[in-house]
């Protein structure tokens, strides 16, 4: 299912007192990941489970919100995930801490297939400077 993306219109309205003088209140902005800018939590969560769990490079994101009529530089999908790695240091230095005080811990070093730059096929590890090499 794709996701819907929607405009979220905030209205704060100005308040100002007739008897008073230079005096307008306006309630503040809603508190956002990214200050001053324009995606939401969820635009910016989406954005990641697309760069990581679905292993989405950020010009094919791009390329995907292009043709829902949202149009992003893959530079600034790169500073959304930035800044979301930034708030999410500190859940990443307690899993980091876990990790370490456990006795025994296990991997998988299972190598998964990439494109190969050169002809089309699948190999596994094929990129640049990878200890893998075709023949």
């Amino acid at each position: 299912m794709l996701a819907q993306l929607r405009v979220i219109v905030v209205r704060r309205l100005k308040y100002a007192c007739r008897a008073c003088e230079d005096v307008v209140v306006q309630a503040p902005a809603p508190a956002r990941l990214i200050e001053g800018g324009l995606p939401t939590e969820a635009t910016v969560a989406q954005v990641l489970a697309g760069e990581y769990a679905d292993h989405l490079p950020l010009y094919r994101e791009t390329q995907i919100y292009s043709r829902q009529g949202m149009n992003l530089d893959h530079s600034t999908l790169a500073d959304w995930v930035g800044r979301a790695a930034w708030h999410l240091r500190p859940v990443q230095e307690r899993l980091l801490d876990r990790l370490k005080s456990s006795p025994k811990l296990f991997t998988d070093e299972t190598t998964a297939p990439v494109l190969d730059p050169g002809p089309t096929s699948i190999t596994p590890n094929c990129r640049p400077g990878s200890s893998a090499t075709t023949a």
